[in-house]
């Protein structure tokens, strides 16, 4: 479970364009299922779902991670954590060009001190469930579209994390694409991970796959619930 209690961030603090992006939310997540924040660009979805994963520290307010109160961890403990427990797929995938594939994949297992060779074998292995094991090699730059979404994918689950952030994933994706991830999602649903999805893709926020939506404008929650 994931609970943020009377949660505010703003921008630009006591300056000309001082803007809050998420007002007095409180809200409880709980885990083992999907769960969609939906809302027009700039209703605060994407800040609260960073919120939510430990990616951005409130202004004010309480985050309670599976029963632990973490709002004020130092960094390093909060890195610890999004390690351990998250795993981000961005809306522009945030690959790095000029490396490949794998390499991509390895990424955020560095800092746990996993011996090369296993870690580039587990990489390999998560690659391969995406049908992607023969552009392991390939870089970044040489992959389609949905090759680099399945990449990010790939590298969102390599730590074997508990949740997975998404922020807009089909944002940049055609139809046949943004289907394919939401079979992805399912698959990933049906292995036991608890899945987090900031979308205004009516593609995902519709999908029957959903266990939960929460929608957002101008920084406050104005539903949350099971889907009708």
């Amino acid at each position: 479970m994931i609970k943020v209690i009377d949660i505010r961030k703003v921008y630009n603090a006591g300056r000309p364009n001082e803007f809050t992006a998420v007002n007095g939310v409180t809200l409880t997540v709980n885990l083992g299922g999907i769960t969609v924040l939906k809302g027009p660009s700039g209703s605060g979805k994407t800040t609260l779902l960073g919120i939510l994963g430990c990616m951005v520290r409130p202004t004010s307010g309480r985050i309670i991670l599976s029963g632990r109160e973490i709002t004020s961890l130092p960094e390093r403990f909060l890195t610890e954590i999004r390690r351990e427990t998250f795993g981000f797929i961005f809306q522009q995938f945030n690959l790095i060009k000029g490396l490949t594939a794998i390499e991509n994949v390895m990424i955020p297992a560095y800092p746990t001190g996993e011996k090369y060779t296993a870690l580039r074998n587990r990489a390999m292995e998560t690659l391969a469930l995406f049908n992607l094991a023969h552009k392991a090699t390939a870089k970044i730059e040489w992959l389609s579209g949905g090759e680099a979404q399945r990449v990010a994918i790939a590298r969102a689950l390599i730590n074997n994390p508990a949740i997975i952030i998404a922020d807009e994933p089909t944002a940049h994706l055609d139809t046949k694409l943004s289907h394919e991830f939401m079979a992805i999602i399912r698959q990933l649903k049906d292995d036991g991970k608890s899945i987090l999805i900031a979308s205004h893709d009516p593609i995902v926020y519709d999908s029957e796959l959903m266990t939960s939506r929460i929608e957002l404008r101008d920084g406050a929650v104005i539903s949350a619930g099971e889907p009708a």
